[in-house]
């Protein structure tokens, strides 16, 4: 009578990846955030993985997590064949629907500076399908399904496989019978002050750039969309930090005016970064050219 022993079982995918992901962000509780699981989840398939290893792989401690000898001895070879399956189903996704983008982007930037862009996209490529996920973190592009991201970047940290759209620009707008009240940055100091909440140091920024003497309590209605700030500028309910790139078209428009003549430039780029290389996807590089050429000179 054949013998046909059990084979051994692999450790489970689920507790591979808990693991690559707190080792690579440094916690459990940064895996379980990109994981979109609990912490003690993240800590349990940690936990299975270490019985099914035989070996301890993280330290805990009080104040956190750290890579034991065996961890870091493996880690990074985990990471490299995670982005690679992410690669792997990148490139069946592109295979499968090759007429598809889709773009995770900042919320303001997918309203006020993406969404007007689409109709002109549409038309020019007919048969595409182009799908939009607003969200306040860059997704990791080679391991999450999108083909492009659209957020504001560090200059020093600008990825390398992205296109840089503009430098991010903030002076003060408002609407124009606003405006005409506000001849001197001193007449801030009876301003309401307009905030958005993604960006609460904004006007601590342009301030410090170019007013740092001025005696002024910039509290005022936050919003925590800054496309719900920008309306309620153009309504006259007070005075914005206006961020180029988003408010290019209102200042076109008329409907908001920019204050006193003094830009600031924060240290960061408006960046389309695509999941794929240059020549990788011929379709996705004539979109990423389309949306560049969208920027005026």
């Amino acid at each position: 009578m054949a013998v046909s022993p059990r084979r051994p079982k692999g450790p489970p995918l689920n507790a591979l990846r808990a693991f690559e992901a707190a080792a690579r962000l440094g916690g459990f509780a940064a895996a379980a955030e990109e994981l979109c699981v609990t912490p003690g989840a993240v800590a349990q398939h940690i936990k299975v993985l270490e019985e099914w290893a035989g070996a301890d792989l993280f330290e805990r401690r009080s104040q956190g997590v750290r890579l034991t000898a065996a961890g870091a001895a493996i880690a990074g070879d985990f990471t490299t064949a995670f982005d690679k399956l992410g690669e792997a189903v990148q490139a069946m996704r592109t295979a499968t629907v090759p007429h598809q983008v889709r773009i995770a982007a900042l919320p303001s930037l997918a309203q006020l500076w993406l969404s007007p862009r689409l109709p002109a996209i549409r038309k020019e490529f007919p048969l595409l399908v182009v799908s939009v996920t607003a969200t306040e973190q860059p997704p990791n592009l080679r391991r999450e399904p999108f083909d492009l991201s659209l957020f504001y970047v560090d200059e020093n940290s600008v990825p390398p496989q992205s296109v840089i759209i503009a430098d991010d620009v903030i002076f003060p707008v408002c609407a124009p019978a606003l405006a005409r009240r506000l001849e001197t940055v001193s007449d801030l100091a009876g301003a309401t002050f307009l905030h958005d909440a993604s960006w609460p140091d904004d006007w601590r920024l342009w301030l410090a750039h170019l007013a740092p003497d001025l005696p002024v309590d910039t509290d005022g209605p936050s919003f925590s969309l800054y496309a719900l700030a920008v309306e309620e500028a153009v309504n006259g309910a007070g005075v914005l930090i206006g961020h180029e790139a988003l408010v290019r078209r209102q200042l076109d428009a008329g409907r908001l005016v920019p204050l006193f003549d003094t830009p600031a430039t924060l240290g960061r780029k408006l960046v389309l970064e695509s999941a794929h290389p240059p020549g990788a996807n011929s379709l996705l590089d004539a979109v990423v050219a389309a949306l560049k050429e969208s920027v005026p000179d």
